[in-house]
């Protein structure tokens, strides 16, 4: 909600600084600061950060404030920042009462959360927070690999990725995984397919969210391609990984290639639309062995990390 932002930002509204691209048009609201666990090697989000949970208050404080210039017109929100279930639950629950008591109309609300505070919440907190109005959970799943999962310090394993993602389920939340396609790097996407489909195979999610993994500055893995440590894998090979993971996959979710840096624009309903997408990645491998602007492109699409 971008016009609401420059109105807020006044009076010192807390946004999130990340959400995911399919909430680019939800109101933005902040429960946390920065990420409760923050060692992926991967990642160079919130460094520098010190997490910290916001006083309920604030929260409340800032829905009131989203409500005198927004009025009853949000549909969707989203509330950050990385992990807001580590929020008491019962705290929790009397702002999503808040939120909809302010905003009668809202359609859906979601938040990032961790496969690891999933795993340990007793499912009946999770359908309390369910029951007031927390609809969709995004977790990172990024690879199902044990080794990969272990290297990119995830602080979680396949076991604990299941285990979250049924009990999300169980109570009834929408569920969207996250997978990072090039994790493995050139050496180890056989594995990283592999290992990945076998989580999902295991969680069947509602949606499956691709990325391609661009290293970023201030990233322990942008270090180590830096000194050599680490080969990002080839546009052929991020294909080929793709091919096999979807290939692999016995589920009944929407596969959804929704971000900028990703190299086929693949969207599908799981199983049926599973061959069209697989066709049509087929083709674009055939095309990368004699067609150097498309090569270009890919090399260039690679790189980029933001919407």
């Amino acid at each position: 909600m971008t016009l609401g932002r420059f109105g807020l930002r006044k009076r010192d509204y807390d946004f999130p600084p990340f959400r995911p691209p399919s909430e680019a048009n939800s109101l933005l609201l902040r429960v946390t600061r920065g990420c409760p666990w923050n060692r992926c090697t991967f990642c160079s989000m919130y460094k520098g950060m010190k997490f910290e949970r916001r006083e309920p208050e604030e929260v409340l404080e800032d829905i009131s404030m989203a409500r005198e210039l927004y009025s009853d017109q949000v549909r969707t929100v989203f509330i950050g920042d990385s992990n807001s279930l580590v929020y008491k639950t019962d705290e929790l629950v009397k702002i999503l009462k808040h939120l909809y008591s302010s905003f009668p109309h809202i359609e859906r609300v979601t938040s990032y959360a961790r496969a690891k505070t999933l795993a340990k919440k007793p499912v009946e907190e999770l359908e309390k927070l369910f029951k007031a109005g927390l609809n969709r959970l995004h977790v990172g799943l990024e690879t199902g690999d044990r080794e990969l999962l272990k290297e990119i310090d995830k602080g979680a394993t396949p076991e604990e990725m299941v285990e979250a993602g049924r009990k999300a389920k169980q109570a009834s939340f929408e569920y969207s995984l996250y997978v990072l396609l090039g994790i493995g790097g050139e050496e180890k996407w056989e594995q990283h397919a592999k290992g990945t489909a076998e989580v999902l195979n295991q969680i069947d999610p509602h949606f499956i969210r691709v990325r391609t993994f661009v290293p970023q500055p201030n990233s322990q893995l942008y270090d180590a391609m830096e000194e050599g440590r680490f080969q990002p894998a080839s546009p052929e090979t991020i294909l080929k990984e793709t091919r096999l993971l979807l290939k692999d996959l016995q589920v009944t979710s929407q596969f959804l290639s929704d971000h900028i840096s990703n190299l086929v624009p693949l969207h599908g309903k799981l199983p049926e639309e599973k061959e069209k997408m697989i066709q049509l990645i087929d083709e674009v491998l055939k095309g990368l062995q004699d067609d150097v602007a498309l090569r270009e492109e890919m090399e260039a699409r690679r790189h980029l990390s933001h919407l």
